[in-house]
């Protein structure tokens, strides 16, 4: 059999229906052998980014692995941003290289190259990857296929990269008898002195509260946690990554925490006893820079599949729990079924959230409304079951900041590497993997303007995407920089500047998409999900509001409330 029709029937086999990517002369096999498959469709993605970004959003989506391929050398390098895309946010896809044939490979002979457009990727991704390797032998393929899925897959999971010359891929083999399986490492065993100390604290403490993080998503957990968490009434707040794992339309829900996330939620935070968090790294984005004296009376329950992240050096108070996150709530549910959460530490929530939710920010500290009126607006016309691609940006925090993600809707953004254009190759990969759903990309004036080729996969499959282009005529989470620190010298960010926006109604006519602009009057007498491009135009100045400086604690945001005002919410009991 040969072996790219093996691979194939290989991908078919876990469930794979599309496999993305951008024809090229060392995978025209494999894209043969796909075009040819009754069960898998080959998505040419018009760049090879778009394919790796692509078959991310395919597998946040469907819950199944990703898979994006590439010709050697550019179309190879092409895709190493979202190689490392995928990495950072432990996504799992599989990432397959055409290569030049290996009796022209250069191996370690001290030359540049051999090959025409003969690159050494596994080299390059190896930092990025869970595991990367050239196969140089057909008779491994089908056991490196397994064992580089099944690493994909286990733990905290995460790309793979595997390279194949092209006599590789065009070569006859025995397939084995026996059908191969995936078996991915198992998961660190919750243990039950685990559990009961988690208990202990919860069942101790005044000011409990949940953090809720992308390993829950990950780990495929959040019906489990949904249900902890409306059984216990325990109070919740989420990271980025977190965002579309939990019910956010629930009493008990906050807000987003972070250096760009709601006021209250940071408050809430900061003033709890005992944080249960689940599948989140707890970065300096989360915490703030300044941690010492402003975290010291609480105790952090951290749960996480990785060790590493446990045990990375931090001031925080931690009680470290190495556990899949859906393992570790469904034993810990087990003996909290009968929790109530202290009323007075409820009141004192909800009094917070009535006090410094994002609306009461916008009355109190934002000047230009217009781009969080529109975020709020897509909450009313999207309900259930709407899958949000966000970009990276201005566009990322108020869409974070503003949209309640109920059950059964999405959220996916990049959390690790961040790079531009993400949410628009994200939302073709969504597409696919849920063909009914609506898709709702938020992105920006320049992620839009890097992420073009991707438009003409909406028209030419009829893809249930809308994109919103938010418009401000800037790179704006730049110019709120320039404005702090650089005396407000908007050198790439602004017209004056050297940054120019294209005419986004004739890229939408270039690629056939039915396009609308709206500007700040109109928007709300519009059905916006009835085109593929909507255009935003944002006039004046924008912001992010709230914001944390640095070394500042996580309850002190800019704008900065009075010592005053901060006094009186230090003190919930």
């Amino acid at each position: 059999m040969k072996v790219t029709d093996y691979l194939v029937d290989f991908f078919a086999s876990l469930g794979v229906k599309v496999i993305f990517g951008y024809q090229g002369g060392m995978i025209t096999h494999f894209v043969d052998s796909i075009s040819k498959s009754p069960s898998i469709r080959f998505v040419q993605t018009y760049h090879e980014q778009s394919a790796a970004i692509a078959a991310e959003g395919y597998a946040r989506e469907s819950g199944k692995i990703g898979v994006a391929i590439s010709t050697s050398g550019p179309g190879a390098t092409n895709m190493v941003t979202g190689i490392a895309n995928a990495f950072f946010d432990s996504i799992p896809v599989v990432y397959i290289t055409g290569q030049v044939n290996t009796y022209e490979y250069n191996y370690e002979k001290k030359v540049k190259q051999i090959g025409f457009q003969e690159t050494d990727i596994v080299s390059i991704v190896r930092p990025i990857t869970k595991y990367a390797v050239m196969i140089s032998d057909p008779k491994v393929v089908q056991d490196e296929f397994s064992k580089a899925v099944s690493i994909a897959l286990s733990g905290r999971k995460g790309p793979v990269l595997l390279d194949l010359p092209m006599n590789i891929q065009r070569a006859d083999i025995e397939v084995h008898s026996e059908k191969l399986t995936i078996c991915p490492a198992s998961l660190p065993c919750v243990k039950r002195r685990d559990v009961d100390k988690a208990y202990r604290i919860l069942m101790s403490a005044k000011r409990p509260l949940v953090l809720c993080g992308g390993g829950i998503a990950s780990s495929l957990a959040s019906d489990s946690v949904n249900a902890f968490l409306n059984k216990t009434g325990l109070p919740y707040v989420v990271s980025l990554m977190g965002k579309g794992t939990v019910d956010e339309s629930q009493e008990s829900f906050v807000g987003m925490i972070g250096s760009y996330g709601n006021r209250d939620a940071n408050i809430v935070l900061s003033q709890s006893d005992v944080v249960l968090v689940l599948g989140s790294r707890l970065d300096l984005r989360q915490t703030g820079s300044l941690q010492s004296g402003v975290f010291d009376h609480i105790t952090f329950i951290h749960v996480d599949i990785d060790r590493g992240e446990l045990e990375r050096s931090t001031p925080l108070k931690k009680v470290c729990i190495n556990s899949d996150v859906g393992d570790f709530v469904r034993k810990l549910f087990d003996v909290m079924c009968n929790y109530v959460t202290s009323s007075d530490w409820l009141s004192f929530v909800n009094r917070i959230k009535g006090l410094y939710s994002q609306d009461k920010e916008l009355s109190r500290f934002v000047l230009n409304k217009a781009p969080y009126a529109f975020v709020f607006e897509l909450n009313k016309q999207f309900l259930d079951d709407t899958i949000y691609t966000i970009d990276i940006g201005q566009n990322q925090m108020w869409a974070a900041q503003c949209l309640r993600i109920k059950n059964r809707s999405s959220f996916y953004t990049s959390g690790g590497l961040a790079p531009m254009g993400y949410s628009l190759h994200a939302a073709i990969g969504a597409a696919f993997a849920s063909p009914g759903k609506k898709v709702v990309c938020i992105i920006g004036d320049g992620g839009f303007h890097i992420a073009i080729q991707s438009l003409l996969l909406i028209h030419q499959y009829k893809l249930n995407i809308t994109v919103c282009v938010m418009n401000n005529g800037a790179l704006g989470m730049i110019t709120q920089f320039q404005e702090l620190y650089f005396d407000s010298n908007m050198v790439g960010t602004t017209r004056d500047g050297g940054y120019l926006v294209p005419n986004i109604k004739v890229i939408a006519e270039a690629f056939s998409l039915t396009y609308l602009k709206l500007d700040e009057a109109e928007y709300k007498s519009t059905n916006i999900g009835k085109y593929n491009i909507v255009e935003f135009v944002i006039s004046g100045a924008t912001k992010v509001s709230p914001k944390l400086e640095f070394n500042q604690p996580l309850y002190n945001m800019t704008p900065y409330l009075s010592d005053d005002e901060i006094k009186g919410l230090l003190s919930p009991e």
